[in-house]
Parts: C-alpha cells; structure tokens; sequence
C-alpha cells in the first residue's frame, strides 16, 4: 500500500516533518491535496491542535481547482474553512512568487500539489519560486511526496538550453523527467542553487515502475483539464499542441489524448502516423467539436491517441511525430501559436515548451524522429547521471 506524504503527516504528526506542535503554516495545495479517502489536506489539517494552518496559497487553477488554463487565480477565503488564499497565478508574473508579507507570521511552508510528471506542467516551477522566498524568509519547506503518476523509470525528451526558461522551464531538467516532486526539490536546491531549509516527508510503499493505477490510491484531476491518469500519460508530449493553432482537445471529455483541427484529414493523419511504427500507442482517426477553447463550437478532425503499452509508449516522440504529420499535411493552415503564454511574448510558445530553439525548424522540414532525437540525446544521458544521486525510491 502507497501512503502520500499528506497521509504520513496527518498519521505522525508535526514531528514527521520536522516541525514543533502548533507551527503556523502557509499550505499549498490544490483539488488532489487528498488522502485515500478523498479528504483534502485544508480539511485535515485545519483541525489539527498541533498544526495550526493560518494560509493557503493557491497555485495555477486554483485551491479547489475552479480556474481554467492560464486564468488568473482570485484570492479569497477558503469557502470550506475560512481560511484567506493567497495567489500564485495573477497576472503577471511578480504573482507566481510569495511576497515577503505574505510569509511574514508563518513557521513554515507545506506544499502538497500532485505532480504528472513533465517539466512543463507549473507546479513544479511554484515549488521553486516557493523554495526561493521561502530561503529569503528564513522559513522551512515541507514537502509532501506524492507519486509520479506515469513512473519513475523513464526519462525523455530535450533538457531545457538556457535561453528558453519560463514558467514552463525553470531549469535544465528533460521535458519526461521521471522524478517525484519531492526528489525533483532536493535536485534544484542542490543542482540549481535554491538553498532553501527543505524538509521531505517522503511516501512508503512506492516504487519506480509504478504506475498511478498501481499506487491504490484515488485519482483527482489536479488540473480541469487532467480528468485521468490516461490524460496524465500522454500529457509529457501532448503539451506541445498547445504550442499550435491545432486543438489539443480542451473543451471535450478526452483533452490531450485527442488532437485535431477544422482542415486536417483524420484518415490520413491516424494512417500516416500508424505507419511510423511508434512503440506502446495506437493512432485512431477521430472527430470532435470542442465546446470552448480553440475551435470552439467547430468540427475538428485527427487523431485520439490510445496507450496501448504503459511502459513502451513514448509520449514526446509520439506528439513530435504527430505534430510533424499534421504540418506536412496541410502547411499552409498550420501555424505556431504567437500570442502570449504563461507570461512571455517575445518568443514562440513552442520553443518554450520544447525547451530549445532548434527543433521548430526540424519540425517544419519534416525531419525524421531519429534526426530530432539526435539533438538531445547527449544532454539526456548527462541529466540521468546528475538525477541518480536524487532518487529516493527503488
């Protein structure tokens, strides 16, 4: 059996954490801030006597998780407990770092936010600017582990080249990094020069090959648009349609398993990237109508994206090769998002997510996956021996 951190903290203690009985703490949290019986840790641990929780920070979407994609998130007292949430998502993007007032009376910071195990999705970016202010304040932060929903084996993708960091890129970590949230905050204080008092309460009975439905514990969508641990599986490479006119799905009952747009051919894209041959996944011609988002209200046609092998699927790749197909199809129709994303204009929201600015123009050619992989393989192989000396787990 897998117990979160969460759930070690509220069975131990204070002490568990390294912490003294009625510490003031700021938590951060969100919807899947839960313990196997799906009570949230706002709950938990407001009504503890030796833990006194005076502050909630809300990272992107939100404490109980009502605010979609890039919407700034209110500050407003908890509605559950009273209790005043202060924003990490405003904005702009001085919000995404805690305010020196906004710490001023806690004992320490506790951050619960369930991790899906890809650099670009922001909580792990919170976690650090968390870790910044907090190491200015003289606080400690207690980090709840949870587990990396899609594993703890396989690592993927580019690793971060300076230039292209953001909120969705802090640090030179791969796009799939295989770490907990826990094991990814002991790596940046050490690696990345945030020397913060960090404190972890880590999981027992987790192991790396797991996989979410192995952990027994319950899925919450940490995110509106993370409904599964199937939209978890895929999202390492289906983030990168965000980067694009394409819809990645946002608006229906399968957003990021399913791509499309108003001028693809579904029979041909769902052919073209069967014939690739990529490992652990199935390409089904699909139609959709989003009901808000890109193409709202409008047909769209492509693919879903159907994991057929946990282990074997390599969702990057496959996202590459999906986003190559749907260029080479239609060319003229097809364009990089320019408009603003998570608070940068002033560079294509691709290259953000790709984590370097080489691999848009090998995209546009139709470079074969092997040509792309070629770019990053030496950086990935150099990550994995610097994230060795992190992993806490078997």
């Amino acid at each position: 059996m897998v117990r979160t951190g969460l759930e070690r903290l509220v069975d131990e203690g204070p002490r568990v954490a390294g912490l003294l009985p009625g510490a003031r703490i700021g938590l951060i949290a969100h919807p899947a801030s839960v313990d196997r019986n799906l009570d949230h840790a706002v709950d938990l641990l407001a009504v503890r006597a030796d833990l006194r929780v005076v502050r909630l920070f809300a990272a992107e979407h939100g404490v109980r998780g009502e605010a979609q994609d890039m919407e700034p998130v209110d500050e407003r007292a908890d509605p559950a407990t009273g209790i005043p949430v202060l924003s990490l998502y405003g904005s702009g993007v001085e919000s995404l770092r805690p305010s020196p007032a906004q710490l001023s009376g806690l004992d320490a910071l506790v951050y619960d936010l369930q991790d899906v195990g890809a650099r670009y999705y922001t909580f792990v970016a919170t976690l650090s600017y968390v870790m910044e202010a907090a190491h200015e304040a003289a606080l400690p932060v207690v980090v709840l582990d949870r587990p990396n929903p899609i594993g703890g084996l396989a690592v993927e993708g580019p690793v971060l080249r300076p230039g292209c960091e953001s909120f969705v890129g802090r640090f030179p970590i791969p796009v799939r990094h295989g770490m907990t949230t826990a094991e990814l905050a002991a790596l940046t204080r050490s690696a990345f020069g945030i020397d913060c008092d960090l404190r972890i309460v880590t999981m027992s009975g987790w192991r790396r090959a797991m996989h979410f439905e192995d952990t027994g514990l319950p899925w919450v969508a940490p995110s509106p648009n993370m409904p599964t641990p199937d939209t978890a599986r895929v999202y390492p490479g289906a983030c990168l349609v965000e980067g694009t006119n394409l819809s990645e799905a946002r608006g229906t009952t399968r957003p990021f398993e399913l791509v499309g747009a108003p001028w693809l051919d579904a029979g041909r894209l769902a052919a073209a990237l069967r014939r690739e041959g990529l490992p652990g996944a199935l390409f089904r011609a699909a139609s959709f109508r989003p009901m808000f988002h890109k193409h709202g209200a409008t047909s769209c046609h492509g693919v879903q994206v159907h994991v057929t092998d946990r282990d074997r699927f390599r969702p990057f790749e496959s996202y590459l090769a999906l986003l190559r197909e749907a260029i080479r199809q239609d060319p003229e129709s097809f364009r990089w998002r320019r408009d603003a994303y998570e608070f940068v204009t002033d560079r294509p929201a691709i290259d953000l997510l790709l984590g370097r600015t080489d691999l848009r123009p090998l995209l546009e050619r139709g470079a074969t996956l092997a040509e792309m992989q070629a770019l990053w393989v030496k950086d990935l192989a150099t990550f994995g021996d610097l994230r060795r000396g992190f992993l806490a787990y078997e």
